[in-house]
């Protein structure tokens, strides 16, 4: 009915299939004058109305340049539309017009006017289609316009060709004017898709678009990501940099991303708090009760003695178990607003979401065509009838259909990890803004690391679950279709291998959980392992001082057996289900075929059946395999999202506790304020009623614990207010007891945003006496500062601090004890040019916290706090009268202040030898930041409130860079060393180190084991496409029983000896790797733990850590993977290619071009992506170093009101690292869009040389030939993968050898060993004793010479700098002689091993290192004494008590660093290791302000009763302490200047004398202490 329509319609037969039934088909004229030209206008028609909107906007765009491509565009298009016009004219002149011929009956069919007619009003159309793409923004060429053109061209090459042969066959043409303008408009079409191609970029974006070429990039360009050319180009001539790095599009932008993703938060969030409220009503009272119940429990079970005050956040973190099941317990109940997350991230990125569902959706029916083409193809080789020109077709179908599944792929791709990529951002950023918003509560219950973890560990974990989402519908969908497709094939016998496939599931499922519960063990190991390598890192000093190495060294080495157990378990679990995954496609179609053939025998098996049933099997294989994981990795991402719920929901805090009331009088007001650290609480400041008025300078004393530092808290607003409210008039700066020190130029951290002034800049640098400090420092006052203030000591980081309030010019200054971290003298100069009512800050309202009762004569008012309350307030001289708490707290402390110099920290020669390299770049590949790292905030907590004095823990610069430095990445100023960025190809012989380590004999076994699995799969394709020969063979007649079970038993057989062969390769390779892994921890273990100490002052922990954990870890888990995929794939392309050209010896002319493509593609992308992958982690340190940094500043960030600029800072950080992730995602499409060319030529020409060489092919062999083809797209692109995985991975090899072969320190234990005994008198001689910390530094002691007594007690004194460390160090060895040598009891100590000489003397170092593990082991780690010495010894220390009052008594578990301790207690514990070891020799490096009076008092009486009989070297920092040695050795500068008894020293009025008068020490009071 319709067809006879169309053909009056046209005037010609619409269809008959004699026209395709010939040696040259060709198409009825009727079809090419409508169907065909409908498809294109059809699709023009659709499109229009989205470009038609742009015209009705009204934009600037109206302005935008006209370019000459437009202007030609246009007149291309003007040209056709007269070309139509022109057409209509030849028709109406035909039909109406002035004819010579008599006028005939027969019109034109309607045809002739209508197409005319349709083109023309088309063409107008497309001139407003392509002025609308011109006022689009950003727009430089259309997609929809550029396939109209292709399809209008392609749909015109029929009538092209129609016409041409109808030409050459009548040799004439009929209808001339026809003819010229259709070949006319053919061309002009041409000419108009070659335009549509190319870019339109007008003047205004040529900018854009050499910053971001993908903004410059035509469709073309865009579907095949050409424009990415220039980078990986530029990738494979020299390494790339940050610098190379391309611009941001806008909407990839993390601004643009967490701007979206906060707006849609908080709708999310508000409703959820609402439901969540709801819930909460009925559940509240009973929490409250709980939660009571638990901070009493924590008390009793937490009896840490006096040393720590009692508060909560210690015990909810280092209570006792007890305390923790309690915490635990609590925990499990979802008390926060919850499920809005998954919401949140949809509807932010819904739009990209639904792009990609669409690709993938068209991808996956599209994947289904080329197994229903392979049957044609099959048939179409079986039946020789057939005419060429249908293999011909079918070639170029499988072609285009594989070309665009691979364009849908690949755009699907990029949008889904793209999507990840934004997720991640987006998740960052909103964890980022959160932190600094968050109340205490909520801070409280998450550490620094695990709050780093929520930004990278977590937000990764989305990354990588979106990047895969959508194959939650497309693998059922994917799954159902094959299943009709096979059904279709075989009838009801694929349930057979259906029923095997479903059966894998459950076992493979099985498998996962059991390789889950191994890999969660296996965790716990490296978790331990990466603890103790932390600890010892950390404290490696102490280690090297009291030779404890080995002990140490047994420790890791029995955590790394247990985990290399576990591994070696994992390997062998893999194997087995790799070996049911490689058996399973070989099963599969076992059960099918067998099922098949056995059932009826009319069934037989053709090559068309088989080749199309296992192409689809192969499909299956993928969806069967993605669920189980998909599901596993959805099942850890619900843990992340549940934890980010937490964190983003939290409370933030409260804004209204501080209030800014213009009409109050005063400066500060608190009225009646009762405060505390929790909701739950009990508060610490009780009903404060305080006013300040402006311009005052007002001091805050009181003992140790009594609230100071909470007082300053709670006019931050940074405590929870019970009662009461505080009242602020004006800015705030803010300088912490701790100073927060960021990682940028000293002169950044003092301006803290601020504009630069010169002269204030530099009057404030006076002010602060940091002028000096600038004049050593290299870079002056553009040193890059280390992370946390490295390479500053305690003193100087306090003085930036101070100078950044001072720069700020604020209203008010909340000073909390800036004074006690400074000598005497700074302290005096900074209190007079910077605090005093002389100084820079004279009319500011100052409140100033402090010991230094020297300072209290000169402030204006007093506030004594006493437990929490005010106990008076007044001026120092109505105070002192009133004999109050003040009068008693001036009695404790003024004595002690006296005599007491408190010097800056010794932090000696390092500070000024080491020249400060600024350097940015780190190659840290994502540092593991462990949550040791992460105690700054309960360490923040427990030191605001610890009973002790004085605030910063100075230290020498080894250990001071141990402790504080704890963030593996590291940046910032490096002292000298960098480390070493691997660049361009990984060199061949670290491969071969690799292998060595597995074993040669391993090796050759596993290639042979994987070569022979190799041969039986191709063995058992070809029996099989042998098999399907029996259909021809057996044709009509019946098939023999006995030949139908030799082939299913053939087949079955070779199936299970592949699996089987699989699984011994892989059972080997794992043996392998964990020998490799093993040989390879404890070479590099057992080397850094004998490099010289100076190694570790130069290089930052971070780094050695990341060595442990990071590049272990891929030599443990990725390296052995990489490897196998490799081996498999490689194996797997050259079988394919084996059996192609097996099946058509034509096909290996074609290798040779393909294979040299593929290398010069391969070659340029490794190179490539390994340089981005490599930029990736670097620029992603940064973002976790300052989120720490923001983290333990957030109380100076609040203060200073600098929340936005951190924002902003933190954006642009973010912004650093896409710049090379998207790079990154967008080189690994490049990559799989040009292989994936590749393999499908490789399927075209398979296809090809198949219809070439039909005649002498069995059907079998091509079957064979294109289903294999058809698989190696995929096979060749994870190759490439896989290789690539392998170079970035073997790095790590290289990197745990690099530290595995550094020098060494002098031998432990050497044949020249000192007698038994030695040294029993003690006397220590110097001679001429020089020595330097590196061969390219100057001389730190220059030649020393003197000789110290037997049982002398020797007391050194020096400034900073002079050189008081280094000569301890010299007595451990630490640093060896330049020249001379000292000799302990007649023996040169330089001629023993190190641990002969570090077992027979004994140091107390200056700061108390303790280590986590039992008490015991912290004393006596290698068992050496009883129980009953170490009780003596504690009871001398006076810690007896303390650790019989603990429930585990010796075997108390000492948390990392010593963190349940106080540090008094710490000092102690260290005494009580001295006391232990016995020795003839005692240094004593005595510990500056971090000692509460008692404790020094303690230690004090102990030295000097039980080391009577011992020769003691006490390096003095408080003078008062060495009044009573027998005599003072005073160094400068290397030297020693005066060597005498302290009382002659005096009379001598030289250096000593100096010191001493600062320090406030007279001949008298020397004389008192002497008695």
């Amino acid at each position: 009915m319709c067809a006879a329509g169309l053909e009056d319609y046209c005037g010609s037969t619409f269809w008959n299939s004699s026209y395709l039934d010939r040696e040259d088909p060709d198409l009825p004229v009727c079809v090419e004058q409508t169907v065909l030209v409908w498809i294109p206008l059809g699709f023009l028609w659709l499109c229009a109305p989205w470009h038609l909107v742009y015209l009705r906007r009204r934009t600037r765009a109206t302005t935008k340049h006209l370019t000459k491509l437009y202007l030609c565009k246009q007149l291309v298009v003007s040209l056709l539309f007269l070309m139509a016009i022109a057409g209509l004219g030849v028709t109406l002149g035909e039909d109406y017009g002035p004819s010579k011929d008599p006028p005939s009956a027969a019109k034109n069919p309607g045809v002739y006017y209508a197409n005319p007619v349709l083109f023309a009003v088309t063409w107008i159309l497309l001139l407003l289609c392509q002025e609308a793409v011109r006022r689009k923004e950003r727009a430089v060429d259309s997609s929809s316009l550029f396939i109209f053109w292709l399809l209008l061209v392609v749909c015109d090459i029929f009538p092209f060709q129609t016409l041409l042969r109808e030409a050459l066959r009548l040799g004439e043409i009929r209808d001339v004017p026809r003819f010229c303008l259709f070949y006319i408009t053919f061309a002009l079409e041409l000419i108009a898709l070659v335009l549509s191609a190319v870019a339109d970029i007008p003047l205004e974006a040529k900018n854009i678009a050499k910053q971001n070429p993908e903004a410059g990039a035509a469709f073309l360009s865009r579907i095949t990501f050409n424009w990415f050319h220039s980078m990986v180009v530029k990738g494979y001539k020299q390494p790339l940099t940050q610098e190379d790095m391309w611009e941001l599009n806008e909407s990839d932008s993390t601004a643009y991303i967490n701007q979206r993703f906060q707006d849609q938060m908080a709708a999310e969030l508000s409703a959820a708090r609402v439901r969540f409220q709801q819930e909460m009503k009925s559940t509240r009272k009973k929490n409250a009760n709980k939660g009571l119940a638990a901070a009493s429990q924590n008390d009793l079970s937490n009896g840490l003695g006096k040393g720590v005050s009692h508060d909560v956040l210690m015990m909810e973190e280092k209570g006792t178990t007890e305390g923790k099941k309690k915490k635990g317990g609590k925990k499990q109940e979802e008390n926060y607003p919850n499920s809005w997350l998954i919401n949140t991230v949809y509807k932010t990125f819904k739009g990209i979401l639904i792009e990609s569902a669409f690709f993938k959706l068209l991808q996956d029916l599209l994947s289904f065509a080329s197994p229903q083409l392979l049957k044609l193809m099959i048939s179409f080789t079986q039946d020789k009838s057939r005419y060429t020109w249908e293999g011909y077709l079918y070639a170029v179908l499988l072609l285009v259909v594989a070309i665009l599944q691979s364009l849908f792929l690949q755009q699907y791709f990029q949008r889904c990890f793209v999507l990840g990529m934004k997720v991640r951002t987006a998740l960052i950023a909103a964890v980022y803004k959160k932190a600094l918003v968050v109340s205490n509560d909520t801070r409280k219950e998450s550490t620094v690391g695990e709050t780093v973890n929520l930004m990278s560990a977590d937000a990764q974990r989305f990354n990588d679950v979106t990047n895969f989402i959508h194959l939650l519908w497309s693998c059922p969908l994917q799954i159902i279709l094959s299943i009709v497709f096979l059904w279709l094939e075989l009838g009801p016998s694929v349930l057979a291998g259906l029923a095997v496939m479903v059966l894998m599931v459950p076992i493979n499922g099985l498998l996962a959980t059991k390789a889950r519960k191994i890999q969660i063990e296996n965790m716990k190991f490296k978790d331990k392992r990466l603890k103790i390598m932390n600890e010892i890192l950390n404290g490696i000093k102490i280690l090297k001082l009291y030779a404890w190495e080995p002990s140490f060294q047994t420790q890791v080495d029995d955590i790394r057996g247990q985990e290399l157990k576990v591994m070696r378990k994992f390997a062998y679990l893999t194997s087995v289900s790799t070996f049911i995954f490689s058996c399973a496609p070989a099963l599969v179609s076992l059960a099918t075929f067998a099922v098949f053939v056995g059932v009826s025998s009319d069934n037989v098996l053709t090559a068309e059946k088989a080749f199309t049933s296992i192409s689809l099997f192969n499909i299956l294989r993928f969806p069967l395999a993605m669920l189980p994981m998909l599901i596993a990795s959805i099942v850890q991402t619900a843990v992340s999202k549940r934890r980010l719920e937490k964190f983003l929901g939290g409370d933030d805090l409260e804004s209204g506790i501080v209030r800014c009331d213009p009409s109050f009088n005063t400066a500060i007001t608190i009225c009646d304020g009762s405060f505390a650290w929790d909701r739950e609480a009990e508060p610490l400041l009780k009903n404060v009623s305080l006013d300040i008025k402006p311009g005052r300078l007002v001091a805050v004393v009181g003992a140790v614990g009594s609230g100071k530092s909470s007082l300053i808290s709670a006019l931050l607003g940074e405590m929870h207010s019970t009662k009461g409210f505080v009242n602020i008039q004006g800015s705030l700066a803010y300088v912490p007891q701790q100073a927060w020190i960021q990682n940028a130029t000293l002169r950044d951290n003092i301006l803290f945003g601020s504009p630069k002034v010169d002269r204030r800049l530099q009057q404030v640098i006076e002010a602060c006496a940091l002028a000096p400090d600038l004049e050593l420092l290299p870079g002056g006052d553009l040193t890059e500062i280390g992370e946390k203030g490295i390479n500053l000591s305690g003193g100087q980081k306090q003085r930036v601090s101070l100078a950044r309030a001072a720069y700020s010019q604020a209203d008010i200054y909340l000073l909390d004890d800036p004074l006690s971290a400074v000598d005497s003298h700074v302290g005096k100069h900074l209190f007079d040019k910077v605090i005093g009512p002389k100084g820079i800050l004279k009319d500011k309202t100052r409140l100033l916290v402090t010991h230094g009762v020297s300072f209290l004569p000169y402030v204006d008012e007093i506030v004594v706090l006493v437990d929490g309350v005010v106990s008076e307030v007044g001026s120092y001289d109505s105070l002192r009268e009133s004999r109050g708490a003040f009068s008693e707290f001036l009695d404790t402390y003024a004595k002690e202040q006296s005599n007491r110099t408190l010097s800056e920290s010794d932090r000696c020669q390092d500070t000024i030898d080491v020249e400060l390299i600024p350097e940015r770049d780190d190659n840290q590949l994502d540092s593991p930041l462990e949550d040791t790292v992460s105690l700054t905030l309960m360490r923040e907590n427990s030191i605001r409130r610890s009973k002790r004095q004085g605030s910063v823990r100075l230290r020498r610069n080894s250990s001071l860079r141990k402790s504080e430095h704890a963030d593996a990445s590291n940046k910032g100023q490096r002292l000298i060393e960098k480390e070493a960025m691997e660049t361009g190809k990984v060199k061949f012989s670290v491969y071969l180190q690799y292998l060595r380590a597995m074993g040669w004999g391993y090796a050759v076994m596993v290639f042979v084991v994987y070569f022979i699995q190799n041969i039986a799969f191709i063995g058992q394709n070809l029996w099989l496409s042998d098999w399907t020969n029996d259909a021809v063979a057996y044709y009509n007649k019946t098939y023999p029983a006995w030949k139908r079970d030799t082939r299913v038993g053939v087949f079955g057989a070779l199936g299970v000896a592949q699996g089987l062969f699989v699984f011994f390769g892989t059972l080997l390779m794992a043996n392998a790797s964990v020998a490799a892994s093993s040989i390879l921890h404890s070479k590099l273990l057992n080397n850094i733990l004998r490099v010289p100490m100076v190694f570790f002052d130069t290089t930052p922990i971070g780094r050695v850590v990341n060595r442990f954990a990071k590049d272990i870890f891929t030599v443990d888990e990725a390296i052995p993977q990489s490897f196998r995929s490799l081996l498999m794939c490689l194996l797997g392309v050259l079988g394919t290619l084996f059996v192609i050209c097996l099946a058509t010896p034509f096909f290996t002319i074609i290798i040779i071009p393909l294979a040299f493509i593929y290398y010069f593609v391969q070659r340029f992308y490794v190179a490539t992506s390994r340089q981005l992958r490599r930029l990736d982690s670097v620029s992603r340190s940064p973002i976790y170093s300052h989120f720490g940094e923001t983290v333990s500043g957030l109380s100076v960030i609040r203060a200073y009101g600098h929340q936005d600029r951190f924002l902003n800072h933190n954006e642009r950080t973010i912004d650093e690292n896409l710049k090379s992730v998207y790079p990154w995602i967008v080189s690994n499409r490049w990559l799989a869009i040009r292989l994936e060319f590749l393999g499908n030529l490789v399927v075209f020409f398979s296809a090809l040389f198949a219809v070439i060489s039909r005649n002498s092919l069995d059907s079998g062999l091509v079957g064979l030939s294109i289903s294999y083809a058809l698989n190696v797209t995929q096979t060749l692109n994870w190759l490439v993968r896989m290789t690539s995985e392998l170079e970035t991975n073997i790095v790590a090899v290289e990197r745990v050898s690099e530290y595995a072969e550094i020098e060494n320190e002098a031998k432990w234990v050497t044949d020249n060993r000192p007698p038994e005994k030695w040294p029993e008198a003690g006397r220590v001689q110097f001679d001429n004793y020089k020595v330097r910390y590196r061969p390219e530094l100057d001389l730190v002691l220059q030649g020393i010479t003197c000789d110290i007594d037997s049982t002398e007690k020797i007391g050194i004194v020096g400034r900073t700098g002079a050189g008081k460390s280094s000569l301890t160090n010299c007595l451990f060895r630490i640093i060896e002689a330049a020249e001379g040598r000292i000799i302990i009891d007649g023996v040169d100590i330089s001629t023993i091993g190190l641990h002969d000489l570090r077992n027979s003397i004994t140091i107390i170092p200056q700061d108390p290192v303790l280590f986590s593990g039992t008490l015991r082991m912290n004393l006596d780690p290698f068992d050496k004494f009883a129980d009953e010495d170490i009780w003596r010894v504690l009871e001398l220390s006076h810690l007896k008590d303390y650790v019989a009052g603990l429930l585990e008594g010796l075997q108390h578990e000492v948390s990392e660093g010593g963190e349940n301790l106080s540090v008094g207690q710490r000092q102690l514990l260290c005494l009580a290791r001295a006391l232990l070891r016995k020795s003839r020799i005692l240094i004593l490096d005595e510990a500056t302000a971090a000692v509460d009076l008692e404790t020094d008092n303690l230690i004090q009486t102990t030295i000097r009763k039980e080391f009577s009989h011992c020769t003691v070297l006490t390096i003095a920092h408080r003078l008062h302490s060495i009044m009573d040695s027998s005599r003072v050795m005073v160094l400068d500068a290397g030297k020693i200047v005066e060597f005498d008894s302290p009382s002659n020293l005096l009379e001598k009025q030289g250096h000593f004398y100096a010191m001493a008068k600062d320090a406030g020490i007279t001949q008298a009071q020397a004389d008192i202490t002497v008695l």
